[in-house]
């Protein structure tokens, strides 16, 4: 009988649990000589904020088995983005640059042609398989960029149930077919630029979605938000166990997920877990936010909660499957996220052009081969210091156009003084001066935050994080001369940035 997909996946799946397997496959790398460098995986979840999880303090108990995964693991507790949402988070990650630097800002999603070579793959080089997937078409997009320099990019309708984008058919520059075919010709959520084409591209790809069995998934099963894609989580985590344990030593895989990225589809076992009658912290409607309802705002939190617990479950079966293969004992295991999500101010999700804590604060930890015991670290981290702390626990050296520094607990030091910056510029064209932005600069506790372009007026905002973390205080009324030095620093690092797009 012929193996459907899924099939294949649930068997793979399977395969990847046995007992004996790991050991076996192990034995047989040995006797071939298999590399004894350990494997770096990356594991990245797309939209997931650290101020939503348990495992960083959250009320509601959303993420038991991350916290089981922290037990193993350094645990980073002052990570932040490099921007609020996919597309200058991912490059900042990938790159170990700033936005302002590799210019991915806008939806477009180009990284400086200049910069192409900078990227973790690169940097790794072929000493390792390098493996990259972007559930996230955004994040393929920046994947795509580096395809010369990866061995093997999945599609990202990878271990999905419905898979409609067009670009898997031009795998020689998949970037152009996107753009082309699955954002022009026939963008879902617009009307399709062919006329022929579009209605019964739709027409197909509905007829398909009405066949999907939404069973266990009281809301519909996990879907892209923009693109024709359905999966499962189970199928996806299944799939993802089955690469891994697939891997030969040394390989570097960077596995973007699209979840918890909205829409937000819990599981039968966690929808309605959280009506608790919790309530955050009410703050008031930003000038610059969408002024949305606060039960509006507070269900989609509450939607957002279900969902991160039923991805909790599933990265639980996930990380038992690897535990069981052995995989923690020859590879570092790095949990991440590109940006967080937001529940305050009249804003839901990330489509703002504000920058506080929820947004840009993200989870970062990582599991050293063999690693028993947890390390906490709570000086601030960035997503540039990513790549230069891969590239020293590769024996690789750290590039001179690298941004960051290596984290503290794996080459690196707690450095006091630091600066570090979060950008919001989708807004702006990606090369010329960043006059319609907003700009955070954190150093010694202190949050800057700078709106430009948004305004008659160009503003700051000052909050000091030690105290406020809930960002309520906005201390730059009262003291603007002890935000003199900070906005100082801001606009010296800013006019350097744009000096190479000034005419």
């Amino acid at each position: 009988m012929a193996l459907d997909r899924r099939s294949f996946l649930k068997l793979a799946g399977s395969a990847a649990s046995a007992v004996l397997l790991p050991k076996l496959v192990s034995q047989v790398k040995m006797l071939a000589g298999a590399d004894a460098r350990p494997n770096i995986i990356v594991i990245l979840f797309d939209a997931m904020s650290a101020r939503n999880l348990s495992v960083y303090g959250y009320p509601r108990r959303t993420t038991p088995n991350f916290e089981r995964f922290a037990e193993r693991a350094i645990v980073y507790h002052n990570h932040y983005a490099g921007g609020n949402y996919t597309i200058p988070g991912t490059a900042t990650l990938l790159t170990g640059s700033y936005p302002w630097t590799h210019r991915a800002l806008n939806y477009a999603g180009q990284i400086n042609h200049k910069m192409m070579n900078n990227n973790i793959f690169q940097v790794l080089g072929e000493d390792y398989h390098r493996v990259a997937f972007g559930q996230n078409v955004w994040a393929h997009l920046i994947l795509s960029q580096f395809a010369s320099d990866i061995d093997t990019l999945l599609s990202p309708g990878s271990y999905g149930e419905i898979n409609y984008l067009l670009n898997d058919y031009f795998p020689n520059d998949r970037n152009m077919a996107s753009r082309a075919l699955d954002d022009f010709l026939f963008k879902r959520d617009l009307s399709p630029a062919s006329v022929l084409f579009g209605p019964l591209y739709r027409a197909l790809y509905y007829r398909k979605t009405t066949m999907v069995d939404a069973t266990g998934y009281p809301r519909g099963i996990p879907q892209h938000v923009n693109y024709p894609t359905y999966f499962r989580l189970a199928e996806l985590f299944e799939g993802l166990a089955a690469l891994i344990n697939g891997f030969s030593s040394p390989t570097f895989a960077y596995l973007h997920l699209f979840p918890p990225h909205a829409p937000y589809r819990s599981s039968d076992e966690f929808f309605g877990k959280f009506v608790d009658g919790w309530s955050p912290v009410n703050k008031p409607n930003h000038r610059f936010g969408d002024k949305l309802d606060k039960q509006v705002v507070k269900t989609a939190r509450r939607t957002y909660d279900e969902y991160l617990a039923t991805i909790d479950w599933e990265f639980g079966n996930f990380m038992q499957t690897l535990e069981t293969n052995g995989v923690f004992e020859n590879s570092y295991v790095i949990i991440t996220s590109d940006h967080g999500e937001m529940f305050e101010r009249g804003e839901k999700a990330h489509a703002s052009v504000l920058l506080y804590d929820p947004v840009i604060h993200i989870p970062l930890m990582i599991s050293v081969p063999g690693q028993k015991n947890r390390q906490d670290v709570y000086a601030p981290t960035h997503a540039v210091d990513v790549l230069p702390t891969l590239a020293h626990l590769a024996g690789k050296p750290v590039p001179v156009w690298s941004e960051g520094s290596r984290l503290p607990g794996l080459g690196g030091m707690e450095q006091t003084g630091r600066s570090i910056y979060t950008i919001e510029a989708k807004n702006n064209p990606a090369f010329t001066p960043l006059n319609r932005a907003t700009f955070v600069l954190q150093k010694d506790g202190y949050k800057l935050i700078h709106y430009k372009g948004y305004a008659s007026q160009d503003t700051f905002e000052l909050y000091d994080l030690t105290t406020d973390i809930e960002e309520l205080d906005d201390l730059y009324p009262r003291q603007p001369s002890a935000s003199k030095l900070l906005i100082q620093e801001l606009l010296d690092t800013l006019a350097d940035a744009d000096k190479p797009y000034k005419r």
